[in-house]
């Protein structure tokens, strides 16, 4: 019998709660699925389902026995994932997503700490939103990467959480460039530059929430990512946006455009590299230290106190 198939089998059932959607996620018919199912309970000696015409329920002992099956089809992934590696030798492949606002010097530092550190493993590096990364994770097609909380973070590890303090974009003109930090509520009668809502839908209502309790509640939200554009929008659309100092160093130096701390620091990008719950190795825990030293030393990130969630709350939390 092919235990992790089998396992495969038994974990899309207990999740679907429905043999035919279970069998139409594994991509095979209903009837050899509810043929591994049975063996699978003659092999273990449980009953793991009961089934009815109309449903199917898990059992105690099939309840008891999900995480374990769970565990073992990670610990299975992760294997054939290092196999890989080991076969492939010096052509190993790591693929590691990062969020858009990374600056470049923080890039340059996690790839060539990577390559020092792993040099049997070549780094491949994706530009990839915190939506796109958990895609990703579920397809199998990303082995680490560096995520933004808060946002769903079932079924993976997580490393430390860093915290990155956004301080203001605005133009030079503007009556607050003057000012030496920027409280929120000076800032209403201006539009706001946000990266589109469905790289981060939790951080991008979190955001939002944060600006109306303190007192800017923006009447139009634009949305922009690349440095050149948020610029543009900030410089002819009367709009302003966040950012960390560290992608944008020239911010003092800028003729038009001015960086400016915010009072009291409410807003921050909170980070942690993340990867496949029991998917570990030595080159997915290199890339992780060297995203974290990169993190701290290049973009001036430290440690975020454990008192805001990390989970998707729900969203009647939002905009209160």
């Amino acid at each position: 019998m092919d235990l992790v198939r089998h396992l495969e089998c038994f974990v899309a059932v207990a999740e679907e709660s429905h043999f035919g959607r279970a069998a139409a996620r594994l991509g095979m018919a209903q009837p050899p699925l509810s043929q591994r199912i049975q063996r699978l309970e003659r092999e273990l000696g449980v009953r793991l389902f009961d089934r009815t015409s109309r449903q199917v329920t898990i059992t105690k002992a099939g309840v008891l026995l999900l995480d374990e099956a769970r565990a073992l089809l990670a610990r299975s992934d992760a294997l054939m994932a290092t196999a890989r590696r080991i076969r492939d030798g010096e052509s190993g492949l790591l693929r590691a997503g990062l969020s858009a606002d990374i600056g470049g010097e923080t890039v340059a530092a996690i790839m060539a700490d990577f390559r020092q550190r792993h040099v049997g493993v070549e780094l491949e590096l994706h530009e990839l939103s915190t939506a796109q990364q958990l895609a990703r994770f579920a397809s199998r097609d990303l082995d680490v990467g560096l995520i933004h909380h808060p946002c769903d973070i079932t079924g993976l590890e997580l490393g430390p959480v860093l915290r990155r303090e956004l301080g203001v974009l605005l133009s030079r003109a503007a009556p607050q460039a003057a000012l030496g930090e920027i409280p929120l509520a000076s800032l209403s009668g201006y539009d706001l530059v946000l990266f589109p809502r469905a790289g981060a839908p939790a951080l991008h209502d979190d955001i939002l929430t944060t600006c109306a309790r303190g007192g800017y509640s923006p009447a139009t939200v634009r949305h922009g990512q690349g440095s050149s554009f948020v610029r543009g929008l900030v410089l002819s659309a009367n709009a302003v946006a966040f950012s960390p100092r560290d992608v944008h160093p020239s911010g003092d130096r800028d003729p038009d455009v001015v960086w400016r701390p915010l009072t009291g620091a409410p807003l921050a990008w909170r980070h942690s590299v993340a990867w496949p719950a029991g998917h570990r190795d030595s080159a997915v825990s290199t890339f992780a230290d060297a995203a974290t030293r990169a993190l701290r030393d290049t973009a001036g990130a430290s440690a975020d106190p454990p008192s805001r969630p990390l989970h998707l709350r729900p969203a009647s939390e939002f905009w209160l």
